[in-house]
């Protein structure tokens, strides 16, 4: 069957007209596979060019990422073993902020902390930690090991002074496997 093209004004068969030869769909997939290929190499050079580029393969687990914050007084790794965090909390040394939303933090909590959510740091901060000095041990905490609010609370807690800031690395779920005081 075929039919007349109007432009060129030869006859051109019906299935050619509309779908693409087999020669035209090797080449588009060729072209593809090109520009992707094109499209990888100028996003590598870019970022080895880069000054301080990504790294190709890397950890980017919370306690990879905490390992290079340190408490700025001391030059601490910020990360505080459960031990130590048990210690503090017995001895009544130190203050524990709960960084997951509130009713997380209603559901149970480590006795005696308080809640401070990462997403209601700025309307929330005054009131909770008005009367903590800026000298006071504070351990966050949230709940996983993927869990990165108690350290984004954390940097927040150091960048308003709060200078023996620490963070509790699956806080929540590290705690009461040990058997330590709960809330709620």
């Amino acid at each position: 069957m075929f039919r007349i093209d109007m432009q060129m004004k030869t006859p051109v068969k019906k299935s050619e007209s509309i779908f693409l030869t087999r020669g035209k769909w090797l080449q588009a997939v060729w072209q593809m596979g090109a520009i992707l290929v094109l499209g990888a190499l100028i996003g590598l050079a870019s970022n080895s060019l880069r000054p301080g580029g990504l790294p190709l393969v890397a950890d980017w687990s919370i306690k990879a990422q905490l390992a290079s914050t340190t408490v700025p007084d001391t030059g601490e790794n910020i990360i505080i073993p459960l031990e130590d965090a048990e210690l503090l909390y017995f001895a009544q040394e130190a203050i524990f902020i709960d960084a997951r939303s509130e009713s997380l933090y209603r559901m149970g909590h480590i006795e005696g902390a308080r809640n401070l959510p990462w997403e209601d740091f700025e309307s929330r901060f005054q009131e909770v930690m008005a009367d903590v000095p800026a000298d006071s041990k504070i351990i966050t905490y949230c709940d996983g090991e993927s869990c990165s609010l108690s350290k984004e609370l954390a940097v927040s807690l150091l960048a308003k002074g709060y200078s023996h800031v620490r963070v509790l690395l699956d806080g929540w779920t590290a705690w009461v496997q040990a058997n330590l005081p709960v809330d709620g």
